[in-house]
């Protein structure tokens, strides 16, 4: 219909169409505003999935600089709760690659502190977020090795220790099989000695339950900004344990390295660090 012709119709169908175009339009704007959110959650994925592989490639500045490029999606009321949560990854990755790196320890517990308050502002915004918490868990458990490392009789000790009791205690009630919980507290379990229902072995076995467990819904279709990771480093953790237990088997060691590496084949720490101390400890076993 042409311009003029349009005008003349709409005069003539009266008061009645008017309104009844005016309530399009208005629908056609709600619509234009939901197709925006839209592409902010498109915007958000596409940075997600870089900060993801910024944290395998060990690339420090960008995971700084990525977790800057969600900062305009934190006031998105809809998004909020992931986008803090994977502003806390970034800054909580950042961090244990500075550790792999030999970073100064006072920038490694700047990340993590930041990161911490990332992970409490995504669980405030959704007390559901199960994720959130076990990532402040781990944050605490970081800070406190790095805080003792420096000071052992520091008076942040004790204040750590008892958050970390009560992330741990949140999360594992909400969720005790989460596979990203069950990673998270595998070095503790591997620092807890066996009298007080820790150890080697009981950690391994906290690995092959993760990863049974996420195993178990690989290929279900999930919303990309609910954390899904956790595959790849259990399959890690599996390897370093292997690697570094007792009596180490170092054929497994290096099976669970390859499949790591099977699925992220670009991950700097599996593949120039710890693929080559597996390999060097074969070396000398020979």
């Amino acid at each position: 219909m042409a311009a003029s012709q349009h005008s003349n119709s709409l005069k003539r169908a009266g008061r009645g169409v008017g309104q009844g175009l005016l309530a399009l339009l208005a629908s056609v704007t709600m619509a234009s505003g939901a197709f925006a959110d839209d592409g902010s959650r498109g915007q958000v994925t596409k940075i997600v999935a870089q900060i993801q592989r910024a944290d395998y490639e060990g690339d420090r500045a960008a995971l700084r600089r990525l977790h800057g490029e969600l900062t305009p999606f934190i006031e998105n009321k809809e998004l909020a709760a992931p986008v803090q949560y994977w502003r806390g990854f970034a800054l909580w990755r950042r961090a244990i690659n500075g550790f792999n790196d030999n970073v100064d320890p006072t920038e490694l517990q700047d990340d993590l502190k930041h990161a911490s308050d990332e992970f409490d502002e995504a669980a405030r915004q959704d007390p559901s977020f199960v994720d959130a918490k076990i990532g402040a868990l781990s944050c605490s458990g970081f800070l406190l090795y790095s805080i003792y490392q420096q000071d052992p009789k520091s008076t942040r000790i004790q204040e750590l220790v008892a958050q970390a009791r009560q992330l741990r205690k949140d999360a594992e009630t909400a969720a005790p099989g989460n596979p990203r919980l069950l990673w998270v507290l595998g070095p503790v379990i591997w620092n807890t000695p066996p009298e007080r229902g820790g150890g080697q072995a009981k950690a391994i076995e906290q690995y092959e339950k993760g990863l049974e467990a996420i195993q178990k819904h690989k290929g279900v279709a999930s919303d990309p900004l609910e954390p899904s990771w956790g595959e790849p480093e259990l399959f890690m953790s599996l390897a370093w344990s292997n690697l570094n237990r007792t009596s180490p088997d170092l054929n497994a060691a290096e099976q669970y390295a390859h499949s790591a590496l099977e699925l992220v084949p670009y991950w700097h720490y599996v593949r120039d660090i710890l693929m080559p101390q597996i390999q060097e400890a074969k070396r000398k076993t020979h």
